[in-house]
């Protein structure tokens, strides 16, 4: 299914309270597998002189290894259980938690989870590394870095039967149940919920990570799991597992709080499906962010949701009405050429027919068309979405008008502009002949929805786009760095 069923919706509304106080309630039970001082009751495979205690803490820095959990709380072998760790990553640190593991001498961890720890965005470091803090590697990814470097944070991981909650100070990231026969992408690593011990990860020698505080509060085998959805396994949920595991990042950029849809619907929807979303919100004349202040109560109202929070350009007004300042503060922005002055001045919605009207000399149309869009390539725009867009008067008529001209004009202008290009999956454009193109010149690609009401689909449309056209999870589009924004580095002009 592509969306909650009502019935469904419901029982994870009734859940979330129950799944809140998993955590919130600190009566006891809790015991520390770390003393504070020794690494008593841990033992390490591959060089162990990885791991060392400093200041109270286990530090993680130097050649692959892992420490196993080897002393004698339940024997070292958990099943049902609640893990609480502060942590705290360098500049360049890759690390994890893993659990219903077992000791190995050398290697990566075979059997169980890791839940991933990783705040080092693309850029600062040699790092691509996609899947960021809080992960269930491989197969829930979170691809936004929710807590910064040099900070300690909380990381909480729940197992309750088949089901498996990992919370970023307290923020909920995954809640993943594993279904009746669960599909493993890479037949290496044994990614099922069973039992067995801890592991805590040196990556490598440019990874610095420290760890405290480390408690477990074992909970009974025949607890019962939270929610009792047993998810369906079919082609496309093989298929997020899968490019998750290749590292692509798997994120909706293009989704609207609309038709009823909630934040916190869409969030658990998110956890449900394995894609991340990027919530935008709407700005331009008559939309709800149209200045500085309306900018700044939307993002106060975002404040701490494990999400991207984005802003669509509306018209090409958009610009003159909030500062650089208040762009900026999205994690990125993006728009299309659905809303522009034809040649005779004439404001024209592509989506609405009576605006649009007849179009009597359709060549002349897509000439404008593609002027309009080489236009809006200079906007200061993360990505170009709805990309190739036609009126309904003419859309049957796409890959005649979308020459192999029209279409590199397109492309160049995105090059150009280091503008990705939306593959959306509401309207299924672009056609694949646009993107085998887009990609061999060398264009970012991202992943969009566009939803019109409550249901946000499964990205059907850009994953068989990934597959059919070859793209590689490098030529996907990730938000760039505070200070390398288009709204901060680029040469912009209005296009109105």
């Amino acid at each position: 299914m592509s969306i909650l069923t009502r019935r469904e919706l419901i029982a994870l509304l009734l859940a979330a309270p129950a799944a809140a106080r998993a955590f919130s309630d600190d009566s006891g039970g809790w015991i520390p597998l770390f003393d504070g001082h020794s690494l008593d009751g841990w033992k390490a495979g591959e060089h162990a002189d990885t791991f060392k205690v400093a200041d109270g803490q286990i530090v993680a820095h130097g050649n692959r290894s892992h420490l196993f959990y080897v002393g004698s709380e339940h024997h070292a072998d958990f099943k049902n259980f609640e893990l609480s760790a502060d942590l705290m990553t360098r500049p360049g640190a890759n690390s994890g938690i893993y659990f219903h593991t077992a000791y190995q001498p050398s290697g990566w961890p075979a059997a169980g989870f890791e839940v991933q720890i990783e705040n080092t965005h693309e850029g600062v470091s040699a790092c691509t590394e996609r899947k960021k803090t809080g992960s269930l590697y491989g197969v829930r990814n979170v691809y936004q870095a929710l807590v910064a470097n040099n900070e300690w944070f909380q990381m909480n991981i729940l197992v309750r039967g088949k089901q498996v909650q990992i919370r970023v100070n307290n923020m909920l990231v995954v809640d993943y149940i594993e279904p009746d026969l669960p599909f493993r992408a890479d037949l290496n690593f044994q990614r099922v919920i069973n039992h067995g011990t801890f592991a805590l990860q040196g990556h490598d020698p440019a990874s610095i990570t420290c760890f405290k505080n480390i408690r477990i509060r074992p909970l009974p085998d025949n607890i019962a799991q939270i929610s009792n959805e047993r998810p369906e396994v079919d082609e496309l949920y093989r298929d997020v597992i899968r490019l998750g595991t290749e590292n692509y990042p798997l994120v909706d950029y293009h989704v609207h709080l609309k038709g009823g849809l909630t934040i916190d619907q869409a969030l658990a929807n998110s956890r449900r499906l394995g894609i991340n979303y990027g919530i935008a919100i709407n700005c331009g004349l008559g939309f709800p962010v149209h200045s500085d202040d309306s900018v700044h109560q939307y993002l106060d109202s975002m404040k701490d949701q494990p999400c991207y929070v984005a802003l669509q350009g509306e018209g090409r007004e958009w610009m003159t009405l909030t500062s650089p300042e208040s762009v900026a503060r999205f994690d990125y922005c993006f728009t299309d050429a659905m809303t522009f002055r034809d040649d005779n001045g004439k404001r024209l919605r592509l989506w609405i027919p009576e605006e649009t009207g007849d179009i009597p000399d359709k060549q002349a149309f897509m000439e404008m068309l593609v002027k309009r869009i080489q236009g809006v390539m200079h906007e200061p725009i993360d990505i170009y979405a709805n990309a190739t867009y036609l009126p309904d008067q003419i859309a049957a008529e796409y890959d005649a008008l979308w020459t192999p001209e029209r279409m590199a004009k397109v492309i160049d202008a995105a090059l150009e502009n280091d503008v990705a290009i939306e593959i959306n999956n509401r309207y299924k454009i672009p056609s694949a002949a646009f993107i085998k193109a887009a990609k061999a010149a060398g264009a970012k690609f991202s992943f969009g929805t566009n939803n019109a009401d409550a249901n946000l689909g499964r990205l059907e449309y850009s994953i068989q786009m990934v597959k059919q056209c070859g793209l590689g999870w490098q030529d996907i589009f990730v938000p760039k760095l505070p200070g390398q924004k288009p709204i901060q580095v680029k040469k912009w002009r209005t296009t109105a």
